[in-house]
């Protein structure tokens, strides 16, 4: 998982990947048919990560709701800059590679952001029910708009080395939902 955030999967040999956890190529086939299944499953237990990570921030029942949204963003933000900003997210980088990957990959990745967009639209709804967002807001439609600016935020953050990318986004993101 480590190097797939770093790298993404197509940049990434499978004798990279072995050298680094010290596994044999045949033992490597033992379990995986291809690279491509092996990648498959990396991306499913990252989802699976991700959404006790997601859950772990956005279920705070001693936080308001909004303010779970701001401490995931915050967990991100050090995360990015504990690991130089040297790893992305797998979702977004997979994504940035769909056209060399196998269709399977596309229904996996949509998968997976739709489940982050159900998360969050439950988070947003509370807030909708705290009166913190306006009560005609559509949380779900919010939400996916939320993880398509996310992605692009954290590929920007990436890209100039700094979490300022991370706090216009979720600046701008707050100020809009509360208007």
């Amino acid at each position: 998982m480590e190097v797939l955030t770093a790298q993404g999967l197509s940049a990434t040999g499978i004798d990279t990947i072995l050298k680094r956890v010290g596994v044999p190529k045949g033992s490597f086939y033992h379990y995986f048919d291809s690279k491509d299944a092996f990648g498959l499953e990396v991306l499913r237990r990252y989802a699976e990560y991700f959404a006790r990570k997601l859950d772990r921030w956005l279920l705070e029942e001693d936080q308001p709701p909004l303010r779970r949204l701001a401490r995931f963003v915050e967990d991100a933000k050090a995360g990015m800059v504990r690991h130089d900003f040297e790893r992305g997210c797998l979702v977004g980088n997979l994504g940035q590679e769909i056209l060399a990957l196998p269709d399977g990959y596309r229904e996996e990745l949509e998968s997976v952001l739709r489940d982050w967009e159900r998360r969050l639209a439950a988070c947003l709804r509370l807030a909708v029910d705290a009166g913190d967002v306006p009560a005609d807001t559509d949380c779900d439609e919010l939400a996916s708009f939320f993880w398509i600016g996310w992605e692009g935020a954290v590929l920007r953050a990436r890209l100039a080395r700094t979490v300022g990318p991370l706090d216009v986004f979720i600046t701008g993101f707050l100020t809009g939902i509360r208007t």
